[in-house]
């Protein structure tokens, strides 16, 4: 194993994303999805015809717009009335959180990690993260916090399918309390999996202020003035979760904390009041996302 890969982070996270193969590729409903919601001249009849394409993304749909967290009156059983009543951006970020986690449950190696495990704590920061949107003078919808929350961690899923041997050497360490998780991964592969995220975020074309929730999430203040306070809200979540059991490997305890906070506009005392039936709300949006 070589324990220091001899090339810029950066490029060798796009190497990375690019000899991945399936993972690197978005469904081609999902990827259609999002050419009609961010093409001004797409209708809600294109995106219509599209989810019709996909039965299970249909039953998704439906079974969002009737969900709690809507709480609309009445039951909604056609694709297109649902469109209209939870947005075409609703239902653009459904297809890419279906998707997202179709490949996190597809892992196989389980010697790396539990993915499933994974899947379970990026929905537990997503839930979070919409939470505290709605607490804060955020500037972003709930949606877009949520689904920025739910991808924090998808540079995992790219170090583990490129460097397997080097991401057993980083979780061996990190067990035996070597250092950081960034740390590690620095030391052992050469890259860390806020880079490789965010090399798979470019390469799917997603907003800028996504691309920035998975490259600084373990450090908001590297993001752009526009995107920090999402990103702060994202990071701030994910350490959360993980505090409150929500977690997956080793943290990384930020040394400004109280900056991050600042910078989401999120008040001390908000933490205990997210945690009010948030295990609900994570169990009824992984039956939403139809991956449990």
């Amino acid at each position: 194993m070589n324990n220091r890969i001899s090339e810029p982070s950066t490029a060798l996270a796009m190497r990375a994303v690019e000899s991945v193969g399936e993972l690197a590729t978005l469904p081609e409903v999902t990827s259609r999805i999002i050419e009609v919601v961010e093409d001004p001249g797409g209708t809600v009849d294109q995106l219509n015809e599209v989810i019709g394409r996909d039965p299970a993304l249909a039953a998704r749909v439906i079974r969002l717009v009737n969900s709690a967290f809507y709480g609309l009156p009445g039951r909604v059983s056609e694709v297109r009335r649902a469109i209209l009543l939870l947005g075409q951006a609703a239902i653009r970020d459904l297809a890419i959180s279906s998707s997202v986690g179709r490949m996190f449950v597809d892992q196989r190696d389980a010697r790396l990690f539990d993915a499933r495990q994974l899947w379970r704590h990026c929905i537990a920061v997503a839930v979070s993260a919409r939470r505290i949107s709605q607490s804060t003078r955020a500037l972003f919808g709930r949606e877009e916090v949520f689904l920025a929350g739910l991808i924090h961690d998808l540079g995992l899923l790219v170090e583990q399918q490129s460097f397997p041997e080097e991401v057993a050497e980083v979780r061996r360490r990190a067990s035996e309390g070597g250092g950081d998780l960034l740390q590690l991964e620095q030391e052992v592969i050469g890259a860390t999996h806020p880079e490789f995220g965010h090399a798979l975020a470019l390469k799917w074309r997603f907003p800028v202020h996504l691309r920035e929730g998975v490259r600084c999430h373990h450090n908001p203040g590297a993001a752009s003035e526009e995107s920090r306070p999402l990103v702060g809200i994202v990071g701030w979540a994910d350490l959360l979760c993980r505090r409150e059991g929500y977690g997956f490997g080793p943290g990384v305890e930020p040394s400004n904390f109280a900056a991050w906070l600042e910078a989401a506009g999120v008040p001390a005392d908000l933490w205990p009041r997210v945690c009010e039936g948030l295990e609900e709300e994570i169990e009824e949006t992984a039956a939403v996302l139809g991956i449990q």
